[in-house]
């Protein structure tokens, strides 16, 4: 199998969140769930199931890559450091973080560029709607699923797909 790094999300140059590059084409021939986080929203308790997602499945060729965005009522104002230690403090995050970018408008990371493009299963696509809005990336380094900021990480939806993706 052969990832075609030069259109999938995975091809793209993106930093880490302490500092270096997050090197994404480490994670070709892996099952990515790729989430848009934030320290300060309603939504964040949900740190907590995608480290579990992160955990169970690990060994089977699973990450999560959390990437922090400050463009949703600015949900995520602190410095790197500060996001790692609330990740890591609050939620005991294991899986990798990206630098904080834009996910929407004229500064949209190229990251997103390549993601937003795909619909969730009510047919959205187009611009990331809050914070926790995951998609799913095949082996390949292709999208194969979308989901929504309120769909849950531990959800039936989202662990069937990961499965799905693990499994081919």
């Amino acid at each position: 199998m052969t990832t075609d790094m030069s259109s999938s999300p995975l091809g793209v140059e993106i930093g880490a969140l302490t500092g270096g590059s997050a090197d994404l084409a480490q994670y070709a021939g892996k099952v990515v769930l790729v989430v848009n986080v934030a320290s300060r929203c309603g939504l964040t308790p949900q740190y907590a199931a995608l480290e579990k997602l992160h955990e169970q499945y690990a060994d089977r060729g699973f990450t999560v890559l959390g990437v922090p965005c400050n463009q949703f009522l600015g949900q995520e104002p602190g410095t790197a450091e500060e996001i790692a230690e609330f990740c890591s403090a609050t939620y005991g995050v294991t899986f990798p973080m990206t630098e904080k970018v834009e996910v929407n408008g004229e500064g949209r990371h190229p990251l997103y560029a390549r993601l937003v493009g795909f619909a969730d299963a009510e047919g959205h696509s187009g611009d990331i709607r809050w914070n926790f809005e995951k998609f799913l990336l095949g082996r390949d380094g292709t999208v194969v699923a979308r989901f929504s900021p309120q769909t849950e990480p531990d959800s039936d939806a989202v662990v069937t797909a990961i499965e799905a993706q693990l499994a081919a």
